[in-house]
């Protein structure tokens, strides 16, 4: 026995987009048994799994185009709008789960692209939530993740920046500083959303606190991987895990302080089960 003192970071865990999809899917699952969800409901294979154990059927969008007559969840990434359209075609219910904060942030863009603006978004490519961005743009608007991918002599003179809402807010205002600095007038959009970007704040000082940190998260998750690595930059004895059978005895000693957290896809759940087996070693 390893006389593990085991602590869950309290600010881990779903944020409250993924709640808000998460217990509308679970409303519909136990009065109907049965839901379609465009993509995976959120980037944790874990959770995926218990619910589609509940009758949830992830599909993709060539497999929404053979779909008609039913319902199907969007997640809180978001949409474009020929998503819509196809489901009106169809005769689709879509459930709309997508979060209040990217709605919004759908929202501006489609201003600022009626209004003939030059609109730049800091993001990373492929994904869901951006992919929605654009199609508000009709896929004209600029998607980068480092400033290196753009030519700054060559960007017009005045744009429109917006950002995906799960980047670094530091990154994201010193991208700004960058292209005044370049002779750019920027007309900055600041829609990042604070409980996901504050994240790292908080487990900087959380890293620090434990001998050993234990890192819950999927893979497929960006947030993930970011804040894994502000963890691991804090506390060299941090370990990533996506399920209890990924944890190793060899990370522990004995009376050691162990740290539990995860990114904002990690349901508490999963985070409870791995600090009951730990405390089991």
């Amino acid at each position: 026995m390893f006389n593990l003192n085991v602590d869950i970071d309290i600010n881990s865990g779903f944020c409250f987009g993924v709640v808000y999809a998460i217990e509308m899917a679970e409303d519909i699952l136990e009065e109907e048994g049965k839901l379609y969800c465009l993509g995976d409901i959120v980037h944790n294979d874990e959770e995926v799994k218990r619910l589609e154990q509940k009758g949830l059927e992830i599909i993709n969008h060539e497999q929404l185009s053979a779909i008609s007559d039913s319902k199907v969840l969007i997640r809180a990434h978001g949409e474009p709008a020929s998503t819509y359209q196809l489901a009106l075609e169809n005769n689709i219910t879509l459930i709309d789960a997508s979060c209040p904060v990217v709605l919004k942030l759908q929202n501006r863009i489609k201003n600022s692209y009626d209004k003939e603006e030059k609109i730049y978004i800091y993001g990373k490519h492929g994904h869901a939530e951006v992919v929605a961005l654009l199609g508000q743009t009709n896929n004209n608007a600029v998607v980068f993740q480092d400033l290196e991918e753009l030519d700054l002599a060559e960007l017009p003179r005045e744009i429109t920046l917006y950002s995906q809402t799960t980047k670094s807010t530091d990154k994201f205002y010193e991208i700004n500083e960058v292209l005044r600095e370049n002779g750019i007038t920027v007309k900055t959009n600041d829609t990042i959303c604070r409980q996901v970007s504050n994240r790292d704040k908080e487990l900087r000082n959380f890293a620090t606190a434990f001998d050993v940190i234990v890192f819950a998260s999927g893979t497929k998750s960006s947030n993930g991987k970011v804040l894994y690595k502000v963890c691991k930059d804090q506390n060299t004895r941090t370990y990533f895990v996506s399920s209890i059978e990924d944890v190793k005895a060899e990370w522990f000693g004995m009376n050691e302080r162990v740290g539990i957290c995860g990114a904002t896809s990690t349901p508490m759940w999963l985070m409870e089960d791995i600090k009951s087996h730990l405390q089991k070693l």
